[in-house]
């Protein structure tokens, strides 16, 4: 029993330093049907400890929501523990076991995301395919080589890069992903976004760039284009699947690169 308390305490402090890096004014926390309040730094751990004992809740960071609301009684937001994190590898720990949606039944592995974790350039494809299901890695199949010699070839390496996808796990028979797996994995990409704070993100993929753009247009009205997603500079290109089905693409994917490379030169030159 002691060793639960210590382990329930230990929980309970460490969210509670989270909360307050986002938070530093009073605010009500609403958990589990009650409310605690926060003074400052005035924190009562033992009644947080006797409220979960209470209620035999699990303090595990991806059990539930926190609601979050002023003095007044007002509701701000809901946010969920891993929306508290503060580096991707904390965050990917908390979300790794996502069963939000029929994908996390299906899938082998839970495919995050890869590379500088600080990175100015993100690229964002569609979902996993088999062999980032095996290995838990995305990009690492016969698209993801052929993405590294695009990287290469284009003046980048896949490790100055981040590179992820719209969804964590793979859809069955690599199927296009469902509007429901999206609407369930999209702010894990908006909240990977946040924590690198890149320049700009390219799309890879009609997908990518539809979802990324809430829109459907074909994908090479959306390709030349500057566009912008969450206050984020963006580009959309095809996919390296595609480029494998239709050689012929190579060659206008290979003017989107260059025209990437200029817009990212820019963007840093004028962000230095």
């Amino acid at each position: 029993m002691s060793a639960d308390l210590d382990k329930i305490l230990n929980d309970a402090e460490n969210y509670i330093k989270n909360i307050g890096k986002f938070y530093k004014d009073k605010l009500y926390i609403e958990q589990a049907e009650k409310n605690i309040y926060f003074k400052e730094k005035e924190i009562k751990l033992d009644t947080i400890a006797s409220q979960v004992m209470d209620k035999g809740i699990s303090r595990s960071p991806k059990a539930e929501k926190q609601t979050v609301v002023d003095l007044f009684g007002n509701v701000i937001e809901q946010k969920e523990d891993w929306e508290f994190t503060e580096t991707l590898d904390d965050m990917n720990s908390r979300i790794c076991n996502c069963m939000k949606c029929v994908l996390g039944q299906t899938r082998t592995k839970f495919v995050f995301g890869v590379g500088n974790p600080h990175a100015d350039i993100v690229m964002v494809g569609e979902a996993p395919g088999a062999d980032e299901d095996q290995q838990g890695e995305p990009f690492v199949g016969r698209a993801g080589q052929l993405l590294n010699k695009i990287l290469v070839a284009t003046g980048f390496t896949r490790e100055e890069v981040y590179i992820c996808n719209i969804l964590k796990c793979r859809p069955p028979g690599n199927r296009n992903p469902m509007p429901d797996e999206i609407e369930k994995c999209e702010p894990y990409l908006k909240y990977q976004l946040e924590l690198i704070k890149p320049k700009i993100i390219l799309a890879l993929g009609k997908v990518a760039a539809e979802t990324l753009l809430k829109k459907r247009e074909p994908l090479n009205k959306m390709r030349g284009k500057i566009h912008t997603y969450n206050g984020i500079k963006m580009m959309v290109t095809f996919h390296p699947a595609a480029l494998l089905r239709n050689p012929q693409w190579k060659r206008p994917t290979w003017e989107d690169m260059q025209e990437f490379k200029k817009i990212y030169e820019q963007l840093k030159d004028k962000k230095n």
